[in-house]
């Protein structure tokens, strides 16, 4: 590397790091695809101390954090990626089953200082897709949307608590549906659609993301959601109101499930290789657009799903 490349190299990872200082990143790691094998790893800003913290033959995908604790779906003590909730400490240390109820594979968020977590969860083989609020020290549970032919996923509270961002479909079964990002109330009512996928993009006929998980920016008061668009996958926006929607990121790279930071400053989001096929870790600052890979001295091939994770104290 040319000297003046590495002086311009070493001044972002300084920048890096010293603005997001006591902030480490959690993802999902395919350990050994023939055996079904997913671990839950952490790693630095700065690209150093890649950690396994689930060590378990499983399915363990994270999508959500508390200060202090790490949200993870498994399937270990169940049948095949029959996923339930589980929490640990950010370490790993500490694992505990948080509820009986079964989650469909989806995102999540949460309320009242994380003791109430929103999930997509299913009852049996009739149940599918709803949503439901958790208590999270007792695992108690209650059932929020009921439209039983309609598919709800990845779900997350407003700041405030009283509104729920999420994706609908409303026939679950028909592949051909495109599905949307709706807003209601935290009781079910009151529900509007957000977003609208462009009629004429050709990858509307395609499988994939047509609005991905959406994910609250409490600052600058919009949600945020990946989309396959234009020839690529982007980060959007909108407005909880509706009212206004653009394109968030604008890289050659495909920006795919994503999460903030606790200051609503900094995007961390997964990105694939066409060539390779390999998906890495990347940091952003959205404002700037400042972009550092965090996962490329990993020999593993599948780093997604990362989600920012950080001390109780912080």
């Amino acid at each position: 590397m040319r000297p003046i490349l590495s002086l311009i190299f070493l001044a972002l990872s300084i920048s890096v790091s010293a603005q997001t200082a006591g902030l480490k990143i959690a993802l999902n790691v395919l350990e050994d695809q023939k055996a079904d094998n997913y671990d839950v790893y952490t790693i630095a800003t700065d690209g150093s101390s890649m950690t396994n913290i689930t060590k378990h033959k499983d399915v363990a995908w994270t999508y959500y954090s508390i200060p202090g604790k790490l949200l993870f779906i498994s399937d270990r003590d169940a049948c095949k990626r029959c996923y339930f909730l589980y929490e640990a400490d950010i370490d790993g240390s500490n694992v505990r089953k948080i509820s009986n109820l079964q989650l469909e594979d989806s995102w999540m968020g949460s309320r009242n200082n994380g003791r109430e977590l929103i999930v997509s969860g299913r009852i049996g083989t009739t149940i599918r897709f709803q949503l439901f609020v958790i208590e999270r020290e007792t695992g108690r549970f209650r059932q929020i949307t009921k439209d039983l032919e309609s598919a709800f996923r990845d779900p997350t509270f407003s700041p405030d608590g009283k509104k729920i961002a999420y994706v609908f479909k409303n026939k679950r079964t028909d592949r051909a549906e495109i599905e949307e990002m709706y807003l209601m109330n935290a009781d079910g009512s009151n529900r509007k659609k957000l977003t609208t996928y462009p009629k004429d993009d050709p990858l509307g006929k395609d499988p994939g993301y047509h609005v991905g998980p959406p994910h609250w920016n409490a600052k600058h008061k919009f949600i945020s959601y990946q989309s396959n668009q234009a020839g690529k996958q982007s980060i959007y926006a909108v407005t909880p109101d509706g009212k206004k929607q653009w394109k968030l990121t604008d890289s050659k790279l495909d920006e795919g499930w994503h999460d903030w930071s606790p200051d609503g400053e900094w995007l961390t989001f997964d990105s694939r290789d066409e060539k390779t096929g390999r998906y890495d870790i990347y940091l952003m600052n959205w404002k700037t657009k400042e972009t550092k890979k965090v996962t490329g001295a990993s020999d593993k091939k599948y780093h997604q799903s990362p989600v920012f994770i950080w001390p109780a104290s912080r």
